[in-house]
């Protein structure tokens, strides 16, 4: 009878057994995981582990190695901007101080030409004390009434003679560089002073008004003038056929203004070359 009853309540307790595990989650299944939800894994070998992380240390290596090129590289640039920038000091200095000499070497040029000039000047004072090779001044008043030049003024100064032509209508403003139209008063002016002053010395004096320089060839007033002179030399040698001997130049720069250099008027008559006549014949 009691084998009966066990046998009857069998089902009730693997009934019971089901719903407990159920109601509590209980999972005693290898090939179940999280619950049942997922297959099972088996966890990774300790050899695929030490592969990853000899990976990952590798690439860190690199990291780190490539950090340290980039340093080094970093350090090198600016180490070469650095003397790059002493290299263009240098080049600054350099340039600039053969400007200085260079200016210095036109001064002297000026200077050692101003200084030939007087030479010559005291030479002709001297010969002309001296009575030597020299024509009468009143000799020289008497040949220039025989010059047609013109507009062009014609003035008596002591013992020479001075023929003022205005730099505006020889040279553009500023520059050493003929006009096309200069010819028109240079040439018939060369003629006349052949014709009439054919042994005597002339000297071709440069003057210009006192304004700044600006740009251009000329830094100065003397390296202007001294260029306009050797123009007007040039032209009167060459085209016009005076001879060399005969001729020389005088870069007066601002010196001996004619007039006021304060109005507009005043410079522009400060602004001309002098063909100065000399008693003195060559």
């Amino acid at each position: 009878m009691n084998v009966l009853r066990q046998r009857s309540d069998m089902p009730f307790l693997a009934v019971a057994l089901l719903w407990t595990c159920v109601a509590t989650g209980c999972s005693q299944n290898p090939y179940l995981a999280g619950g049942g939800t997922s297959v099972w894994q088996p966890p990774p070998s300790t050899t695929a582990v030490n592969g990853i992380q000899a990976q990952v240390a590798e690439l860190n290596r690199r990291v780190q190695l490539l950090d340290d090129n980039n340093r080094q590289l970093t350090t090198q640039l600016a180490q070469s901007e650095q003397q790059s920038q002493v290299y263009r000091d240098e080049l600054n200095l350099v340039r600039k101080q053969l400007s200085d000499t260079t200016q210095q070497y036109e001064s002297a040029r000026i200077a050692a030409h101003d200084a030939q000039t007087q030479a010559r000047s005291f030479r002709a004072s001297a010969q002309m004390r001296g009575g030597a090779t020299i024509r009468a001044n009143t000799n020289l008043n008497q040949m220039a009434g025989r010059l047609n030049l013109g507009g062009l003024k014609v003035e008596q100064d002591g013992e020479v003679l001075r023929v003022v032509l205005p730099s505006d209508q020889l040279f553009a403003q500023g520059t050493g560089q003929l006009q096309p139209s200069a010819g028109a008063i240079l040439d018939p002016t060369a003629a006349q002073l052949r014709s009439v002053f054919p042994r005597q010395r002339i000297g071709i004096e440069g003057y210009t008004d006192n304004a700044p320089m600006y740009g251009g060839a000329a830094g100065s007033a003397h390296q202007l003038t001294s260029a306009q002179t050797g123009a007007v030399l040039d032209w009167l040698t060459r085209r016009s056929g005076m001879p060399e001997q005969q001729l020389f130049t005088v870069a007066q720069g601002s010196n001996n203004p004619r007039q006021d250099n304060t109005t507009p008027a005043g410079r522009a008559a400060n602004r001309r070359i002098e063909l100065v006549i000399y008693p003195e014949s060559f």
